[in-house]
């Protein structure tokens, strides 16, 4: 097989989490401009996921819709209930839903607390629960995380949210060595600052926005491009000898 078609997704489905907007929805229409197709999730914006869904289907693949906001408990299972009645189970598990509550640590209550390591933690170990045994039953998979540059640099008004970013490559490193002999690969890619809705909220004076900037060594910003391009690496035929890794796109902020 040549190289270039080891990065063919065609005839697989995937489930990405968060991908109505921003770097959920990158990751989503590379996989379908790559021909897989794709499950997109949304926590609350039905016509966002309508509008992403309807550029997918441009690629000409097949593209579902599920709802849950993995912050309160049984939406793991809410979304697999929901995709076992309308498509296939998913060969590839991009987990990319995530909370962010900005607080400085002395500030952080319980409720900010659950809200973060329910959503970016706990969904992540439930929802690998739910989609690895098909996954081994048919002896392919692909598990992808996304974690942050906060997992080695956490900013200081993001306590909880860098926390559990560092406990989800945790869970990566245990898993894939459980699963690489089953031929599921799981891997957690961590950005740095990418230009997305998310930017906004979390830096929303100008200034401490292009002191975010001048943080990356490339002195730019970071697209949802950027990370789709290695998550269809990771997750494709292409990416099978790289597993429990943790890689960073973030134009060398980690460094």
């Amino acid at each position: 097989m040549k190289l270039s078609e080891k990065f063919s997704l065609a005839g697989k489905t995937a489930l990405v989490t968060g991908s109505s907007q921003g770097i959920g929805k990158g990751i989503a229409i590379a996989f379908a401009e790559y021909g897989a197709d794709i499950i997109l999730h949304y926590r609350k914006d039905r016509a966002e996921a309508e509008a992403v869904a309807k550029e997918i289907k441009k690629s000409g693949v097949k593209t579902y819709i599920v709802n849950a906001d993995l912050s309160k408990a049984g939406s793991a299972k809410s979304i697999f209930d929901q995709i076992q009645k309308k498509a296939k189970m998913p060969d590839i598990v991009v987990l990319n839903a995530s909370v962010q509550i900005p607080k400085l640590w002395q500030e952080t209550n319980e409720k900010d607390f659950e809200v973060q390591v329910n959503a970016n933690f706990k969904s992540t170990l439930l929802l690998m629960q739910y989609f690895a045994p098909e996954m081994i039953s048919n002896g392919w998979g692909r598990i992808l995380t996304i974690g942050s540059v906060q997992q080695v640099k956490p900013h200081p008004s993001m306590i909880v949210y860098a926390a559990t970013k560092s406990a989800v490559l945790n869970i990566v490193q245990n898993v894939a060595m459980q699963l690489a002999d089953k031929g599921i690969t799981v891997n957690n890619l961590a950005p740095g600052v990418i230009d997305t809705p998310r930017i906004d909220q979390d830096v929303p004076e100008m200034e401490e926005r292009i002191s975010k900037r001048l943080e990356t060594p490339s002195g730019q910003l970071g697209d949802p491009q950027d990370c789709a391009a290695m998550a269809v690496l990771l997750c494709s035929e292409a990416g099978r000898f790289i597993t429990g890794q943790n890689i960073f796109v973030d134009g060398g902020m980690s460094l």
